[in-house]
């Protein structure tokens, strides 16, 4: 059975009837318990921007690597941002046949020895001049409808729409990648990114046109293939813990079986980075992970976790941050 695809412009236009804002809240709901991946329409993002957008992160990707390398990770220091090559991320321990840049909110006040993973974005300014502006203009757009579909959640829990944003999404935690996946060679064994669950709230993705995500959902692995004009949408570990379960962090995986270059922009929604995440006073849990995680077992901020989580991906650039960051000692979290 495919994925559900969702209308949210209730969500997002002001004047939405009541009896229309139910309806898309009550997908939600299902979409939630089912699988935890559906699509969204309706959302309002321009699609002017995402193509100047895509335009731009081509032109960066068809660059030499030396020069991709000028706003390298490492250039980046705590706050995380920048560009690793291929086969630089790692998934469960394994290198992912990909590339990508790492981009976050753009917080020129950030001390770099207070908070890691706050700062300035890298960009590509004299190789790719248009590829900054069209990112933070993204960003903006996003987030906003990030807040709207976590309204729309809000309200499928039989919450106020503004629960998350008056408490854990305040001042969110706002992470954004785009990944360059090259085509997969047959029988190489090699994925994109292999089997994982997303670590917040919410994660927003945007493909290209090439097909290569896959679901595994409780009929089994399927895949997610691009559909014009919508994001796929996924819940992630946080809200799988702040519901007990009733919502499902559902893994998935990528593998560009297209035969041509594969982009994906994922955008992850995630709690501030001082908020706690107990889990939501009526949730009872029980429910066992694919993984065997319980996800009950992790006390402390998000920020905490998510160091953990982010050193496990990058361990080269792990020990700078875990050693700066009181508390935050890598392997502390579980895996």
């Amino acid at each position: 059975m495919p994925l559900p695809i969702i209308d949210v412009s209730a969500l997002v236009v002001p004047d939405a009837s009541p009896e229309a804002k139910t309806a898309t809240y009550q997908a939600i709901a299902s979409a939630c318990e089912e699988n935890g991946f559906f699509y969204i329409s309706g959302h309002g993002v321009p699609q002017a921007l995402v193509d100047r957008m895509d335009a731009a992160a081509r032109a960066f990707f068809e660059l030499p690597v030396e020069k991709k390398m000028e706003i390298s990770m490492a250039r980046g220091g705590r706050a995380w941002r920048g560009f690793f090559p291929l086969h630089g991320e790692l998934t469960s321990g394994k290198p992912d046949n990909k590339e990508g840049i790492y981009f976050g909110s753009e917080d020129v006040d950030a001390v770099e020895s207070i908070r890691p993973l706050r700062g300035r974005n890298l960009f590509p300014t004299d190789s790719v001049p248009e590829l900054g502006p069209a990112v933070l203009a993204y960003l903006d757009v996003v987030t906003t409808l990030a807040h709207a579909v976590m309204g729309g959640i809000a309200l499928s829990l039989g919450l106020a729409e503004d629960y998350f944003a008056s408490s854990y999404t305040r001042d969110p935690t706002v992470l954004f990648r785009i990944f360059h996946y090259p085509p997969a060679r047959e029988g190489d064994g090699e994925w994109g990114v292999g089997e994982h669950t997303d670590y917040g709230l919410l994660t927003l993705l945007l493909q290209d046109g090439n097909e290569g995500l896959q679901v595994h959902t409780q009929q089994g692995w399927i895949d997610a293939p691009p559909i014009k004009g919508t994001f796929v949408c996924n819940i992630g570990d946080m809200l799988d813990k702040l519901t007990g379960g009733l919502y499902r962090s559902t893994p998935h995986r990528v593998r560009n079986v297209s035969g041509r270059e594969r982009l994906s922009f994922p955008f992850f929604f995630d709690p501030g980075w001082d908020s706690e995440v107990p889990p939501l006073p009526y949730s009872e849990g029980g429910r066992k992970r694919w993984d065997g995680q319980d996800l009950r077992a992790f006390n402390g901020t998000y920020g905490k976790y998510l160091l953990g989580k982010v050193s496990k991906v990058f361990p080269q650039l792990s020990d700078e941050v875990a050693l700066k960051e009181p508390g935050a000692g890598v392997g502390s979290i579980y895996d």
